[in-house]
């Protein structure tokens, strides 16, 4: 996940290290800057995420992040869900161009034409890969040995090696906005990789790697 924040300059240490709050838990600079990214940054981000489904749902999202704020997305995943049948990678494969046209009209969601028919292109990929594996072992097969151990903001990756590798696969397999920079945002939301900041609280909390 890219995420834009909008914490207070006072609130900002010099470096970009973790921000401590009136909780006294330090954070990810992104997470302090609203109350949904704070909610999503403690409670979900980052930790291990398994299962067709609900890995199908963090490619979409991802996907559609594309260009724009993780808020946006966090504050209409509501609708996402309402929208895309709740991400059933069956029932979004079988949309027609008429599915395609509702979503268009859908004002709850990213109203953009090229991301919502390759979600559709993504859930027949999904299909097809249960003959080869399944998508939980595709991705899942892409972790690391070890992860970042980044302080400040400045050593977060964008991309690394694994995840041109694990956007390369996925492209093999018919996938669309699958880039390697949306490969390893979907590698931290899931917990492949640890880019919790070193004095944030929620350092270590994906269990996958020694910290």
């Amino acid at each position: 996940m890219t995420s834009t924040t909008g914490s207070e300059p006072d609130a900002r240490p010099a470096e970009g290290e973790a921000v401590v709050g009136e909780d006294g838990l330090g954070r990810c600079l992104w997470a302090v800057s609203h109350p949904l990214n704070q909610q999503y940054h403690d409670t979900e981000w980052g930790l291990p995420v398994r299962g067709e489904q609900a890995l199908f749902e963090r490619i979409t999202l991802e996907a559609f992040q594309s260009g724009l704020s993780w808020l946006t997305i966090l504050a209409k995943r509501p609708a996402f869900r309402a929208a895309f049948d709740a991400f059933d990678p069956e029932a979004v494969a079988a949309y027609t161009d008429g599915d395609v046209v509702r979503l268009m009209g859908d004002a709850g969601i990213v109203r953009n034409r090229a991301k919502i028919e390759a979600a559709r292109t993504n859930a027949q990929a999904v299909l097809q890969l249960r003959e080869h594996g399944g998508l939980d072992r595709l991705i899942w097969s892409h972790k690391p040995v070890r992860t970042p151990v980044p302080r400040t903001v400045s050593e977060v990756p964008t991309r690394t090696a694994e995840s041109k590798a694990l956007a390369a696969e996925l492209r093999s397999y018919g996938f669309r906005f699958v880039g390697p920079t949306t490969s390893y945002a979907l590698m931290e939301a899931i917990g492949l990789v640890d880019t919790h900041l070193v004095g944030c609280h929620r350092r270590g909390s994906s269990g996958q790697h020694d910290t």
